[in-house]
This record gives structure tokens, sequence and C-alpha cells, in this order.
């Protein structure tokens, strides 16, 4: 694909945060080999480029072509072919680079082949089917023309390749908690909700640390209809729950529309929901008050991921009196 091509493929891209909040995405989507297309959230793009220089990174993870520079930013570039489990792209000067934004960090996907753009709702897209089992890379897959397109878990790739979300990284960095908060921390419950097994797992270890119980739920609808139930059945959980933390990406149901209707429940309409997202540079304090959630946190700072919770659940301490728990 031309440069002029990939340019007009994202000529627009500075425009499109018009659908945070929405309940809508834009996928770019692509080809590896063959003919199945893939998508990336467009969101999580910055551009589209033909495969620059690249420079050799000596014992780097399979995938990793090199790093590249432009306009005074160095990132690496993976063969996103070999990363999901096929050969090796054949010629590179044929191919395209996804330039991302994942984490606060810049990162390019070479691909064979840039399709375009398309515009889809959060419900049209549905969780991977069960028989492809746990080791896949999708994140969701959607409808085109009667094509199946297959979202691609970018953060799953990037975790396996620079094992950036590892264990020493999601540890809290106070290790001896004071006994008031883990006198609160102890009572209270936390509801967890991502798509990615790679967020749901740093999450779980920072809340096991700080002593916090929590339920996971894969999507919003499956959190909707869990915390509908909980209220219905009066149950103790959700008395216990002090936070919602959601992912914004989600088939199904994604996190916007998961903190509007909780909003339009009276039963709900209290709680605390912090969106847990790792769309880097979009947000700011007037698109807060649209979504009406409580605050962002940025995949995977795990302090702040540490911090934010210590602080809600010492807010959330009277509440627990209040109720006799």
């Amino acid at each position: 694909m031309s440069s002029n091509t990939n340019r007009n493929v994202l000529n627009e891209v500075d425009a499109r945060t018009d659908l945070v909040g929405q309940s809508r995405l834009e996928l770019l989507l692509f080809r590896l080999q063959g003919r199945q297309r893939y998508g990336i959230n467009v969101f999580k793009v910055k551009e589209v480029v033909v495969c620059p220089e690249l420079t050799k990174l000596p014992a780097a993870h399979p995938s990793v072509l090199g790093l590249a520079s432009m306009r005074g930013v160095t990132f690496m570039i993976v063969d996103l072919q070999v990363a999901l489990g096929m050969p090796p792209t054949a010629d590179l000067s044929k191919c395209s680079i996804i330039v991302s934004e994942y984490n606060r960090k810049i990162q390019g996907f070479l691909v064979p082949s840039i399709d375009h753009i398309i515009n889809k709702h959060w419900e049209d897209i549905l969780s991977p089917p069960k028989m492809v089992g746990k080791e896949h890379y999708l994140t969701g897959v959607t409808r085109v023309d009667e094509e199946l397109i297959e979202i691609i878990d970018v953060e799953k790739v990037l975790y396996e390749i620079t094992g950036a979300v590892d264990e020493t990284q999601a540890e809290p960095a106070e290790a001896v908690e004071d006994g008031e908060f883990s006198s609160v921390a102890s009572r209270c419950h936390v509801l967890v909700v991502d798509d990615s097994s790679v967020a749901r797992k740093q999450i779980k270890r920072t809340l096991s640390k700080l002593g916090v119980a929590c339920t996971v739920c894969i999507d919003g609808r499956q959190a909707l209809d869990q915390l509908e139930l909980w209220l219905k059945d009066d149950a103790e959980a959700l008395k216990r729950l002090a936070i919602v933390i959601s992912d914004v990406e989600m088939p199904a149901m994604d996190g916007y529309t998961l903190t509007a209707e909780v909003r339009k429940n009276p039963g709900l309409s209290d709680l605390i929901i912090l969106l847990h997202t790792s769309l880097s540079g979009v947000f700011d304090s007037s698109l807060l008050e649209k979504v009406k959630a409580d605050g962002f946190l940025s995949k995977f700072d795990s302090d702040d991921l540490n911090d934010e919770i210590r602080q809600r659940i010492m807010d959330f301490a009277p509440a627990l009196e209040a109720r006799g728990l």
C-alpha cells in the first residue's frame, strides 16, 4: 500500500474522538496471511506508514523485527503474523506499519495489507466463540457483509512480547498495610469488568495484595446482569461493593454503556465506577462528566491503580459503618 493511501485511510483520525462515550467504535481492518480480515480500534492507531528502515535488536523476541525512529520517537516494530503464531512476513517493502499507542507506549505492527475503516456499535461486537479455547489472541469478533472480522487482543500480544505486566509491576507500592486500611479492605468488595485476561489478572493481583475480595466479569453485559441480580436478591456482595473497575472497550456492552445503565438504575446509581483503559490521551474532565464515571485509570500503571483503590476503599468506610458491615 502506498504512503498516500495510508494517509487517506486515517486522514480524519484526529476527529474520531467524537465517538467516545457514544457506544460506537471504528475499526481499522487489515489482512495478514490469507483472506481473513482483522481489526484494531482506530483510537489506538496514531498513523499508518510504509515500513521504515529498521535497526535490529539482538536477542529480541522472534516477532520483534527491530526499532524504527520517526519524528524523534523510537519504538519497536512487531511482525504481527509471527506474534500470532503465523509464518514471518516475506517482503517487508510491500507492507504497512500500524503505529499505535497502548498504555502510554508507542509500537508499530507490521501487516501485509491495510483494508479500510468501519464504524460499528459495541453491541455488534461479540465475545470470541468458546471453541477457540484460551490461547487465542482475539478480544472480540464482528460481522461485515456476512464476513467474520476478528479483533486482535493487542494487550495480550504486547504482554507476551515484552512481559510488561508481570508480578513485580503489579505489586502495590506499600507492602505493609496499616491496621485501619486492612480492616476496611477486608470488608469491601470490588467488581472487575474486562475482556482482557491480562488486565483482569493485573487488577486481581493488586486487589489481592491489598486484601480486597473481587468478582470478575468479562464484559459490560455480564457485569450489569450481575449487579441487577445482586440488587434483586438484596445480596451482601452489593452492600459491600466499594468500586466497579471497568474496561472501556468490551464486546456485548462497553464501559460507557455499562456506566450509563448503572446510573439509570436507582438502586445502583450511587456506585463508584472507575474506567480502566489503554486508550491514551483522549480523556479530559468534560468527557469524565459526559460518561458519568468517577474516574479514569490508565493501563497498566500499577502504582496509580494501587493508590486509587486505597483511596476509594477508605472513602467507602462510612458506608460500611452505616450498613452495619
